[in-house]
């Protein structure tokens, strides 16, 4: 009777043993406390500043991948067969929208067979800009589609970006709320701050490589010219070029605006034609100088201020 009682016992206290140590590997969390292991959601993006947003909002409850290379021009992106195969192993898709991926997006998703896959286009409730010159209505493009590079239109594409999140994992949902409520105080400091700094000059008109810049305009009553027209493409006429030189003269242009995926050659031709200097600006397309998304558009809205003071 004494050694049943023992082996029971000894038996008892090594399945204790086990499902303690079992308990210890699926209990993990970063701060080392007892909360559950999660495994982040696999999430695709078009471009860069859709990464910013959703890592602002989702964290380490998130593994991000960008549909299109650092580097590329989005707006001649063409995707391949790997990125459709990222798309059927992906929990949710994110593009921007108002025709920024149009070319592409439609047929791609199509061709995805994950019936699974969340997809969000960020820029929905976005007031957007429509376009009035005939030669780009011409390409049958109807709206501006650089709503990213807008302060108020992040917010907008954070909230959904948010509100996606929180459906597919509510049970996260107080952390997912709190990422975006710190994210958007951010994006309103720096608008507020501008707003008031930019309230100020004199000057509202600058100059850029390719017509990226709209919605900043409109948040801060600005106006921008270009080199190349919204879509980057072609180079300008010798008209084009003339009524640059004469709009610099007349605005009394001294800085011109070149993005990092855009030839500078015409910016420079241009900018030493009327004794301008050339700034560097961002679209926030590619991952640029291991910088976010605050930290560059704080860059760009410094550097558009210094010139119109």
């Amino acid at each position: 009777m004494f050694k049943k009682s023992a082996v029971f016992l000894l038996t008892l206290m090594l399945l204790l043993t086990l499902s303690a140590c079992n308990s210890n590997t699926d209990k993990v969390s970063p701060s080392g406390d007892s909360s559950l292991k999660e495994t982040p959601l696999n999430v695709v993006v078009s471009f860069d500043a859709m990464r910013e947003f959703v890592e602002a909002v989702g964290k380490d409850k998130v593994s991000v991948q960008s549909m299109i290379p650092d580097g590329t021009e989005p707006h001649s992106f063409s995707p391949k067969a790997s990125d459709i195969e990222m798309l059927n192993t992906a929990d949710l898709f994110v593009y921007s929208g108002m025709g920024m991926e149009s070319s592409w997006v439609d047929k791609t998703l199509n061709a995805v067979e994950n019936s699974e896959l969340v997809v969000v286009e960020a820029s929905i409730g976005v007031t957007p800009i429509k376009f009035t010159d005939e030669e780009v209505i011409a390409k049958k493009k109807e709206f501006d589609p650089h709503v990213w590079l807008s302060l108020k239109n992040a917010e907008i594409e954070a909230l959904n970006i948010k509100d996606a999140l929180v459906k597919m994992d509510p049970s996260n949902e107080a952390f997912y709320e709190a990422n975006y409520s710190e994210f958007y105080d951010q994006l309103e400091a720096l608008y507020n701050d501008y707003a008031t700094k930019l309230s100020t000059v004199t000057h509202k008109n600058f100059v850029t490589g390719h017509a990226a810049f709209g919605y900043l305009c409109r948040d801060f009553g600005l106006t921008q010219n270009s080199v190349q027209d919204v879509f980057a493409t072609g180079e300008p006429s010798a008209k084009k070029l003339k009524e640059l030189v004469e709009y610099c003269k007349e605005n009394n242009i001294t800085t011109i605006f070149v993005e990092d995926m855009v030839s500078p050659k015409v910016s420079e031709t241009l900018a030493s034609e009327v004794g301008a200097t050339v700034e560097i600006i961002y679209t926030i397309a590619s991952h640029e100088d291991d910088k976010d998304y605050i930290q560059r558009m704080t860059e760009n809205l410094e550097k558009i201020y210094e010139a119109l003071k």
